[in-house]
């Protein structure tokens, strides 16, 4: 029977588990109950039940692979974000992607990334090119990044900081120690779409709590405190992802005072920072690295290459953390590692971020120009960063909008990828920066025709 065999695959019908009865099937799928005896019969041959007599039957095939595809509601390939990243990352160069979360390799730091190389490879320290990397990760950088957090107002000391090999695996090490399989964990709705991968890997539940251009809504925040009781609360705080929203203060304070009253803990995804012209309010920053975690790489202002990220935490978590790190990678890389310390302590970095600061508010205003001339309108203008979250006209859906632009060879992010509730197919994520070819809007303009 299929659905016996789609919940082995799913894991949810585990090896010994005990099936519903002959006569209990046959009620519920409407059908003879010598039909149910035949199917259950057919399964005891090829060995996925065993009957016991008297008892019943039981599931006998062994745990299925882990398979997120299958832990996954059955999506629409065009709004899955498995496949949307796949086809950001493995597109050609002539493939245009205003959907992806990136900026192009030319607006990034190239001479500061050169000279870093250079002077690595003229060390005379071969540790830097050939070790493994200390369990917390190279300790100049751990400084480097205390000193930085303390501009940004808050006190993070350098055995508080452990480093990783991306932000993405800094959110997998907090949820393996922190959650267990069933566990609730809120997110934002919308949000990083691969927030809802990682956590599917995890197997807790996710819920929803609807974003708005302040942070999250807050009195649908503590309903969902009070009713779901979750463990984790993930959250974007500086420049939201996908909305380019930001948290405001007023909202952070009444977020802290729910997360103390609820027991809550929060996972700060601050990947954004460097983007900001005004910073936003902090949550690590309010709450001191209590029941706060924050994150961050510098894949997007620096290098994607440099596989480099890290996590602040308190330090009785971040010992377990390190234990994790090692089991998990055994040890930092310590070449990535030396490079970003090399290129965030230049003054060249800097004056890089200024300029590119300046470069992205002049492009989000022209993108956002061209998108309004299609009737494409943003849902809240974002102060800084490349994202902006659109909503598309004449109740358009934004994955049928996807699919036409994928065959003119456009990658789209459309907005259901990003919902917990898929509730915003009318809604679509753009990278001011990856908009720059007049062919996308040509794109667009003809795909929006098509799924009209």
């Amino acid at each position: 029977m299929l659905s016996i065999r789609d919940q082995i695959a799913r894991r949810s019908l585990t090896p010994g588990a005990k099936l519903p009865s002959i006569r209990a099937v046959a009620r519920t799928m409407r059908v003879s109950k010598s039909t149910v005896v035949e199917a259950y019969d057919r399964l005891a041959a090829e060995g996925v039940i065993r009957s016991r007599p008297g008892s019943g039957f039981y599931s006998a095939a062994p745990l299925a692979p882990l398979s997120l595809a299958e832990l996954a509601p059955r999506l629409d390939r065009a709004i899955d974000p498995f496949w949307v990243s796949r086809q950001s990352l493995e597109a050609k160069d002539e493939v245009l992607k205003p959907g992806c979360g990136w900026l192009p390799g030319t607006w990034m730091p190239e001479e500061e990334t050169r000279r870093a190389l250079r002077s690595l490879a003229r060390t005379k320290d071969m540790a830097a090119l050939t070790d493994y990397g200390t369990p917390l990760g190279l300790g100049s950088l751990r400084q480097l990044l205390s000193r930085r957090m303390a501009e940004q107002g808050f006190e993070a000391r350098p055995e508080q900081i452990l480093l990783t090999d991306s932000g993405t695996q800094a959110i997998d090490l907090v949820c393996r120690l922190l959650v267990q399989p069933g566990d609730v964990v809120l997110v934002d709705d919308p949000c990083y779409f691969n927030f809802l991968a990682l956590l599917r890997a995890q197997q807790v539940h996710v819920i929803g709590v609807p974003y708005t251009p302040a942070g999250p809504n807050l009195q649908l925040f503590e309903e969902a405190l009070a009713r779901h009781r979750p463990r984790l609360y993930i959250t974007n705080s500086g420049l939201h992802n996908p909305t380019g929203a930001s948290l405001s203060a007023g909202t952070a304070h009444r977020l802290l005072r729910l997360a103390e009253d609820h027991d809550l803990i929060v996972i700060e995804d601050d990947i954004f920072a460097d983007f900001e012209v005004e910073p936003a309010a902090r949550l690590a920053a309010l709450d001191g690295l209590d029941r706060v975690v924050r994150i961050g790489s510098f894949s997007k202002t620096l290098s994607a290459s440099f596989r480099c990220g890290y996590i602040a935490a308190r330090r009785d978590w971040i010992d377990k953390l390190t234990d994790l790190r090692i089991a998990t990678g055994f040890a930092s890389s310590r070449l990535s590692e030396e490079l970003v310390f090399c290129v965030l302590g230049s003054s060249g970095y800097r004056k890089y971020l200024e300029a590119l600061r300046m470069r992205l508010g002049s492009a989000m205003v022209a993108v956002a120009a061209r998108l309004r001339s299609l009737d494409i309108e943003p849902w809240v203008m974002p102060k800084a960063g490349m994202l902006v979250w659109c909503r598309l006209p004449h109740g358009l859906d934004a994955a049928e909008v996807a699919r036409h632009a994928l065959s003119e060879g456009v990658v789209l992010a459309p907005g259901n990828v990003f919902s917990a509730s898929q509730t915003a197919s009318g809604f679509m994520r753009f990278n001011v920066a990856q908009c720059m070819d007049d062919r996308i809007f040509a794109v667009i303009e003809k795909a929006m025709r098509q799924a009209a």
